[in-house]
């Protein structure tokens, strides 16, 4: 679904990534380690057609990206669902209206899309704070909001960076979860994260593959766990 072969990024001059050759398979699940700066979110960038490769070649959904226009990349972007580390919401919309924003973008909404949005709430548990205000919200439910968000349009991969760098271990442990449970519905999906307890937590929901950036390029960090 996503393939990277001698993919290099550069910016001003300066190398900030080399040399990665990763496919991400459909079904798949992968962790994305290093520590702060490595490039782990220019990395999920180039993933999801905000960065193009300098070097090499990377195809989305088998289309190399270097012949996209702009409605290839838009229409790339809807298979595509990204929780952002730091997720910014419109404050004067409540949260259903937040979580529904890419369906208006897009021109995707319709009275089904109504249905699907309550259910969407209902899975990630924010029912009961379907009209608050994004500044009402906790942490947790912030990331949660951040998630269902990018799930709103039923896309076929998650890319999540660090979603779990701003809540207590408690929440995270139910961020993993959902997460887990899309994979099992056949979604692929990559979590950057330096939380190393995180990644061994998973080791008894999911077979994950860990993957680690070091040296400027992306390295298998040791076995399936």
């Amino acid at each position: 679904m996503i393939e990277l072969e001698n993919v290099a990024y550069s910016y001003s001059g300066e190398a900030l990534l080399t040399d990665i050759d990763l496919r991400l398979a459909a079904g798949s699940f992968h962790f994305l380690t290093g520590p702060s700066g490595a490039g782990k979110t220019t990395f999920l960038k180039l993933c999801y057609g905000a960065l193009k490769p300098t070097e090499g070649t990377l195809r989305l959904f088998g289309e190399d990206v270097t012949t996209f226009d702009r409605d290839a990349v838009a229409y790339a972007r809807r298979r595509i669902g990204v929780v952002h580390q730091d997720c910014q919401f419109l404050d004067h919309l409540p949260v259903s209206e937040n979580i529904a924003l890419p369906l208006s973008v897009s021109g995707l909404a319709t009275p089904d899309q109504v249905d699907n949005l309550n259910e969407l709430l209902s899975w990630v548990g924010l029912t009961s704070r379907a009209g608050a205000l994004p500044p009402e919200l906790s942490g947790g439910e912030r990331q949660r909001a951040a998630l269902a968000r990018a799930l709103i349009l039923s896309p076929d991969v998650i890319l999540a960076d660090e979603p779990t760098g701003n809540v207590d271990w408690e929440m995270s442990q139910r961020l993993l979860r959902l997460l887990v449970e899309l994979n099992k519905m056949g979604k692929t999906v990559m979590i950057a994260t330096h939380d190393l307890a995180l990644i061994r937590a998973a080791k008894a929901q999911v077979q994950a593959r860990v993957l680690r950036i070091s040296n400027r390029t992306i390295q298998a960090a040791g076995v399936d766990l």
